[in-house]
């Protein structure tokens, strides 16, 4: 005998809401970029974080990648819920964060020597800000928010060549990512050539000569071998192009109210603990392999950085409100220095 229309409608209805129960009981999913995948140093900390949360009552679940591209893709098509890369993926969903990353933006140069405690501190006061209660409004884009910054490292500049320093790098070859503008505005500034490359090849790229210059933290100098491709005409410039992080944001729609504030907290009181294992990196990077600018050189690195975040600010590719930030938290550190005397980056 066949079911009336009645309890078609009703079993029908049944099925749905009972489908509708298990995706909501799913736990959301973070996906985590990390160069080694499921056994690095990235996917570790995720899952340190996970348990965390997790005691703080929110399930996740994990999903590791090795090509950052498809994590950031899987992300915005709805598959992942929150992302975990770099702030060049995690712009788009906070603008204001990313500009912890942005050039130069954190460094701090003292009697034109590059002081990196200092760079560092700027780091660290940028995240507690953006971690911290009062802020809460910058955390939040749109149907997005951000969970957190890790501190990767100040973004190195190693070349194959080290005379690079001194006759410049018109016409050297540097990878270009396809999703960085700022990138490729920085490699026509300096007249270079761009080769197309992405984190999942720029490092084989430097080692097998494709290309002569790459930015990197010392974090993946020995993961990366990047020794093969500096060898022994190469070096590491001491000076950063800035600094580098890894930045979490979700879909505010599929956690509960309240999860950012504890997320980013989290990230935040782990900021010592991850700048720690940066600088060893940095110190088992070979002395004979860094040079040191002089310090004219390294005047003039630091006003052509400033001057390019004032373009690229006035471009809308590096966000205006972050580099206000920035720029305060570095006046709040170096207040001798002479940019603190003028309005650039805080009037536009």
């Amino acid at each position: 005998m066949k079911p009336s229309q009645p309890h078609t409608t009703l079993m029908g209805s049944l099925l749905l809401c009972a489908s509708a129960a298990t995706l909501a009981a799913q736990p959301p999913t973070l996906c985590v970029w990390d160069a080694i995948g499921a056994a690095g140093p990235m996917y570790e900390a995720a899952k340190g974080y996970a348990l965390a949360m997790q005691q703080q009552g929110t399930e996740l679940s994990l999903k590791a990648y090795t090509d950052e591209r498809v994590a950031a893709e899987d992300f915005r098509v709805g598959q992942c819920d929150a992302l975990l890369a770099t702030s060049m993926r995690t712009r788009p969903y906070n603008a204001v964060a990313a500009a912890v990353d942005y050039v130069g933006a954190a460094t701090i140069v003292r009697t034109g020597a590059i002081d990196m405690t200092a760079s560092y501190e700027v780091g660290r006061k940028a995240v507690q800000l953006l971690a911290s209660p009062a802020a809460a409004k910058l955390a939040v884009q749109g149907s997005f928010e951000l969970g957190g910054i890790v501190p990767a490292g100040a973004l190195y500049i190693m070349v194959h060549d080290r005379t690079l320093f001194t006759r410049g790098f018109a016409g050297a070859r540097m990878p270009a990512f396809d999703h960085d503008k700022a990138q490729a505005y920085l490699i026509q500034k300096a007249g270079a050539q761009p080769v197309s490359a992405d984190l999942i090849n720029f490092a084989n790229k430097f080692n097998n000569g494709l290309v002569d210059v790459i930015f990197a933290p010392a974090v993946v100098f020995q993961p990366f071998e990047l020794g093969r491709g500096i060898g022994s005409k190469g070096a590491v410039a001491s000076l950063p192009m800035g600094l580098t992080s890894m930045q979490m944001v979700f879909n505010r729609q599929r956690f509960a109210e309240g999860f950012g504030e504890k997320s980013r907290s989290y990230w935040a009181n782990g900021y010592n603990e991850a700048l720690e294992l940066v600088r060893k990196c940095e110190l088992a990077i070979p002395r004979a392999l860094w040079l040191d600018l002089p310090p004219e050189a390294s005047a003039q690195f630091v006003l052509d950085q400033a001057q390019s975040r004032v373009e690229l600010g006035k471009l809308g590719i590096y966000n205006k409100q972050g580099l206000k930030i920035m720029k305060r938290i570095r006046c709040s550190v170096n207040a001798a220095a002479a940019e603190c005397s003028n309005t650039a980056e805080l009037e536009w």
